[in-house]
């Protein structure tokens, strides 16, 4: 469903954080252990490694870490950074701005919502300083799960102990689970490439991805939609939570979206999917016995244009295009858009190297009947919110369907 960083840091409560590990699985997140030095004193990396099947990061200046700036690079993909349990030191670190190890650097580089599980003595949390710090950083947008009272490590009784996992856990799907327009919506996406073969060993294929199509995937889940995503061949892992259906050639991608579609309210054709195939594939490898040798090719299914057709006349589902163009990209979407009747266009440019194809970033041209928008480069996860905060805008004109 979503990927959260858990930091650990040092105190007796560490132990529950590996209890809360466990609690964010079952909802189906993904997560990652971020772990300080002295957390490590309590609970050791290789619990949470375990757990987790992740590497426990812990340190910013590993070898190998800067080979991607590995805490940037996790900014960038989280969906939440918990921090469980957060000391009176870590507190101040992210209230002032110190960036000393991996997890308070990891705060001052994400964009995701932030959650905090303090937990210390009961006159630490009473503290001048402390609240003075807490203050600062619920000013800049920080969520909190109270500490509870009771029995603590030192020997008092107060305020001041960890919430219970379970309490984490269930602040952590408040914030992940907004209610938005698409809670309780049926969303269609399809993904990546497809295939066409020559012979057992070749096909014809394009430098598609899948990130862009992953990316909406994942992004119409933690807006509160249930997801199907049909996936042509990737390297990419699943999102979270979402019905992932894999398929290989045009023809297959056709039946399968067009198999789901009736109780979709929205499908969104990320996929790219290859306009021609062989007329017949080889089934024995071809030899070069020539010096050329011709190709028939026939074309595959317009998946888009036939969903267009099927729709005429209603509301649902709504339809998403993807224009992947090398020349006159924005004109070609526009024209698109019109001949197979479709909500939106998302128009790219997949002859740069820094967007498109193949990486992490796009920019795009989002075409509809009421205008268009210019999106800057940024993260293929931005670019989802985007095109879905549109899906919401067009939302809110369409005639609810009685369900």
């Amino acid at each position: 469903m979503s990927l959260i960083a858990l930091g650990v840091s040092g105190g007796i409560g560490a132990y529950k954080a590996v209890e809360v590990a466990r609690g964010l699985q079952k909802q189906g997140h993904d997560v990652v252990a971020v772990m300080t030095r002295h957390a490590r004193k309590f609970v050791g990396p290789l619990t949470f490694e375990a757990i987790t099947r992740h590497k426990v990061l812990t340190d910013q200046f590993a070898p190998g870490t800067n080979s991607d700036i590995e805490h940037i690079s996790l900014a960038s993909s989280i969906d939440l950074l918990l921090v469980a349990p957060a000391t009176a030191n870590v507190i101040g670190k992210f209230a002032n701005g110190i960036a000393d190890d991996f997890l308070t650097s990891l705060y001052i580089a994400t964009k995701a919502p932030v959650l905090l599980a303090p937990a210390m003595n009961t006159h630490m949390l009473e503290h001048a300083a402390v609240r003075r710090n807490l203050d600062t950083v619920a000013a800049h947008g920080v969520q909190f799960v109270d500490p509870g009272a009771g029995y603590l490590a030192c020997g008092w009784i107060g305020k001041g102990r960890l919430a219970e996992p379970p309490e984490i856990v269930a602040a952590v799907e408040q914030i992940l689970s907004p209610a938005g327009p698409l809670r309780g919506m049926r969303v269609l996406v399809t993904a990546g490439p497809t295939r066409e073969a020559l012979d057992p060993v070749r096909y014809i294929s394009n430098r598609s991805s899948g990130k862009m199509g992953y990316a909406l995937a994942a992004a119409a889940r933690r807006r509160g939609a249930e997801v199907v995503l049909v996936s042509g061949p990737t390297a990419l892992q699943p999102p979270s939570g979402v019905e992932t259906v894999q398929v290989t050639t045009a023809a297959e991608m056709h039946d399968a979206v067009l198999a789901r579609t009736a109780a979709s309210d929205i499908v969104i054709m990320a996929a790219a999917v290859g306009d021609y195939a062989p007329g017949a594939a080889a089934d024995q490898k071809i030899h070069k016995d020539h010096d050329a040798m011709t190709l028939t090719l026939v074309r595959t299914p317009d998946i888009l244009g036939e969903l267009g057709r099927q729709r005429s006349g209603r509301d649902r589902p709504i339809l998403v295009g993807f224009a992947a163009e090398t020349t006159e990209v924005v004109a070609q979407a526009r024209k698109k858009r019109r001949e197979k009747g479709i909500d939106l266009v998302v128009a790219n440019d997949v002859s740069r190297r820094d967007a498109g194809f193949e990486v992490d970033n796009n920019e795009v041209t989002i075409i509809s009947a009421d205008g268009e928008e210019a999106v800057p480069l940024q993260p293929k996860a931005a670019i989802a919110n985007h095109v879905l905060d549109r899906l919401e805008a067009l939302l809110k004109t369409r005639t609810p369907v009685l369900k």
